[in-house]
């Protein structure tokens, strides 16, 4: 049976930009409480008044940042059910002669700390509802596949698809649904740099409601471990690691 997002307290982190503003107003479309968390404070505000919702400011790199960003939610909302982890950057770095250890450490950071570090913050508070909740993380098509241009992306986002995969079922006894969104070239500032030799070479630029529909009917679903593809022209939907069985969920302790 789907979830009624209705009345239901969501965070969004990287909520100001592309994806997440879409992900923020799709949530709020659907009912749903919404707290926006972002370093961008004027942008930030701005959508969550116009979502009729909430602003926190927020580095995801920090445990304790996300910490605080949970204690705001719930101070304000009194509770947490829904998380979209979304906050994200390009590496700006390769390996050998391209390699910066400034924005290699930053991009793991972003990309890989602020999934594990909000996941770590908002695990209690979801496990504190008696209907548990529900946690997506935004990945890539990166994190399934081979990037040579940018293998750092690649890394920290098959990282994150490894979280997803490995917590969902872990997560199962506490009630708590963990996925991964894993969208190919989409409307956010990620692609700012390469935006016009994507539309040179016509390769299509998924629109960032596109995502944020998919995050949003994950959040619905009963799925968990769960990784799901975003493709311009396909429906939304589970990728399929063939040959890899998923692992069981861990049965609840007696």
């Amino acid at each position: 049976m789907p979830t009624d997002l209705r009345d239901k307290v969501a965070l969004v982190t990287g909520g100001a930009g592309g994806l997440g503003a879409a992900t923020c107003r799709a949530l709020a479309a659907a009912g749903a409480i919404v707290v926006v968390a972002d370093l961008g404070e004027e942008p930030g505000r701005r959508l969550a008044e116009e979502v009729g919702g909430h602003f926190v400011k927020t580095d995801v790199t920090t445990l304790e940042a996300n910490e605080a960003m949970v204690g705001f939610a719930l101070e304000t909302c009194g509770r947490l059910d829904l998380v979209h982890l979304n906050a994200g950057i390009v590496s700006g770095c390769g390996i050998g002669e391209s390699f910066d250890l400034d924005r290699y450490r930053r991009a793991m950071a972003v990309n890989l700390d602020g999934v594990v570090f909000g996941t770590q913050a908002a695990l209690p508070a979801l496990k504190a509802n008696a209907d548990g909740g529900a946690i997506v993380a935004t990945a890539s098509l990166a994190g399934l596949t081979g990037v040579p241009y940018d293998p750092i992306y690649a890394a920290n986002k098959h990282a994150v698809v490894g979280l997803a995969r490995s917590l969902g079922p872990a997560l199962v006894p506490d009630k708590v649904r963990y996925n991964a969104v894993c969208p190919g070239f989409s409307d956010s500032a990620i692609i700012d740099g390469f935006r016009h030799d994507l539309v040179e070479s016509g390769i299509p630029i998924i629109p960032a409601e596109a995502v944020a529909g998919a995050v949003v009917a994950l959040m619905e679903s009963d799925a968990t471990g769960e990784c799901w593809f975003v493709q311009a022209g396909r429906e939304p939907g589970a990728f399929g690691f063939r040959g890899i069985p998923g692992p069981r969920p861990l049965e609840p302790q007696a």
